[in-house]
């Protein structure tokens, strides 16, 4: 006899959709087995959240109120049992970012012919670019391209692997892409695969910047780190190490609160500002190593 599982859906403007449907997946607790984003075409927009036990529905409501979501509707549903992380994949959009475009399997028709078309299956790993730090890392990364040349470069905190993937096709860079999770590291290198990336992209799990293979291969003319503001500002002084002199770091994950602290440790480390993206209420940096 198949098992229920039970569905929240909650509906948002766009904007609050879209960040609810990624901090669901990374800070509500207990985690839901699949987190799904569709347009209702009326303006507004669902998040559907699927647990395998009924989700306490006070606690739902502090979260969303915590996350200035509390205008949003939630609505609980019992459901019988299926694929819900192939069905929650199915329900996002393509992005644009630059000239890239990030989509799923289930839009691959759509990118046909593209050559700035990333196809990214995200799994149990970070990074669909539907959130705002991967958001703004891909339009750095565009940007770059177009005025700079890279030849090394290390993402670290590569999730789907969707940023190695792009700087690879892009900057026509060697990438080592690396992960604490070795999940994540598993859809990095299908999806590497999908993406016939793998000549330019190696993948390792690795905690920082302490692989023998990081360092064997520094320094670096570019540094990718989308992962949070607190290991950021920790590994500022090892990021300056790892980058030759004039190298790049764009760094993500950040918010529009915590963007002073990170900067400031950035500055003391030796970095200037080269440019700066917000989305909503994620902030990229994109700095350079002026030692």
């Amino acid at each position: 006899m198949a098992q229920s599982s039970h569905k929240a859906i909650v509906t948002l403007p766009r904007s609050q959709a879209e960040t609810l449907a990624v901090i669901l997946s990374e800070l509500y607790w207990p985690l839901p087995e699949a987190v799904g984003l569709f347009d209702n075409e009326d303006g507004s927009w669902c998040v559907e959240a699927t647990f395998d036990t009924f989700p306490d529905v006070a606690r739902l409501n502090d979260f969303l109120d915590a996350q200035g979501m509390s205008d949003g509707s939630l609505v609980l549903q019992e459901i019988p049992d299926t694929d819900w992380v192939s069905l929650s994949q199915a329900g996002l959009h393509p992005v644009r970012a630059g000239r890239f475009v990030i989509h799923g399997s289930h839009d691959r028709d759509k990118a046909h012919g593209n050559r700035w078309a990333i196809e990214i299956e995200a799994g149990q790993a970070f990074g669909t670019a539907h959130h705002g730090s991967t958001l703004g890392c891909l339009r750095a990364i565009d940007d770059l391209a177009k005025r700079t040349h890279f030849s090394n470069a290390l993402d670290i905190g590569t999730g789907t692997g969707v940023l190695a993937i792009a700087a690879a096709r892009a900057l026509r860079a060697q990438v080592i892409a690396s992960d604490v999770d070795p999940i994540a590291i598993k859809t990095a290198r299908e999806n590497i695969g999908r993406n016939r990336a793998a000549t330019n992209v190696q993948t390792i799990t690795a905690d920082g910047l302490g692989h023998p293979l990081i360092r064997l291969n520094s320094p670096y003319d570019l540094v990718i780190a989308n992962i949070l503001a607190t290991p950021l500002i920790a590994m500022s002084q090892g990021i300056a190490r790892a980058l030759r002199p004039g190298g790049v770091v764009i760094l993500s994950g950040i918010t529009r609160e915590q963007v002073g602290r990170v900067a400031a440790a950035y500055g003391a480390a030796g970095f200037t500002r080269l440019a700066r993206f917000t989305i909503s209420e994620w902030v990229t940096l994109v700095l350079r190593n002026a030692r």
